[in-house]
């Protein structure tokens, strides 16, 4: 298999005992991002959070300086003026309890972010089972529950992500892509770090990081030195 082949190669190029600085970790992720495709590079953080813990979890959003490279659809559950004002902000949807049947029984899902004024939780919540298990329900934390639509939708725009554990206490967010520039995604990953940082739950024992990863959609796993990102 071509993949198979490509992979292979690509790991020729990684040390797997070593942990590398974030800037030779870039260059060897972007050298192989070798896929026709402009490839996500992706950031995995294994913390020593216990997320069965409420006060352990993690979940926040950051404005990444350079943004995602993605084009990012976006949801809104509105009502009145601030329907309106989603429109205007350039929401790609906007609407109410109509849009619960689509979501429910036809399994539309053509959003990427979905954003909510506090007064439509009501409703939102009635798509939990189905928002919930994909990351997309709205959240305060996340700054996707608010009554100022404009300023979330062009954040988001802008390039906002939202960190949260996995159920493995794992964190994965986009950094950019590989066709950014070396000191685009340095920057975009400084300021996830220093987010991630910031939210470092004060129960945690031990090692808040354990391990640090940056890859490619395609890509291996390229290894991070915790210790100097830390410090």
């Amino acid at each position: 298999m071509k993949s198979g082949k490509r992979y292979a190669e690509a790991m020729k190029n990684v040390d797997r005992a070593a942990l590398y600085d974030i800037v030779d970790a870039i260059t060897l992720v972007k050298k192989n991002a070798s896929a026709k495709f402009d490839e996500t590079v992706e950031l995995h953080i294994r913390t020593g959070c216990d997320g069965r813990h409420a006060d352990q979890q993690i979940r926040g959003a950051v404005v990444l300086p350079h943004g995602t490279g993605k084009t990012v659809r976006i949801l809104v559950f509105a009502k009145g003026p601030k329907a309106d004002e989603a429109q205007a902000a350039g929401a790609d949807y906007v609407g109410a309890e109509e849009l619960i049947p689509r979501i429910q029984n036809d399994g539309w899902l053509d959003f990427d972010v979905v954003v909510a004024t506090p007064d439509m939780m009501g409703v939102v919540g009635r798509l939990g089972r189905v928002l919930g298990p994909k990351g997309l329900m709205p959240n305060p934390k996340a700054g996707t529950v608010t009554m100022d639509v404009t300023k979330a939708i062009n954040d988001i725009k802008a390039g906002k992500i939202e960190y949260r554990l996995d159920k493995t206490n794992i964190i994965h967010v986009p950094v950019g892509k590989a066709s950014f520039t070396e000191e685009q995604l340095a920057d975009n990953f400084q300021t996830l770090i220093d987010a991630i940082m910031k939210a470092k739950p004060s129960t945690v024992k031990g090692a808040y990081l354990k391990s640090v990863a940056l890859t490619s959609t395609m890509g291996p796993g390229v290894k991070l030195n915790v210790a100097k990102l830390v410090n």
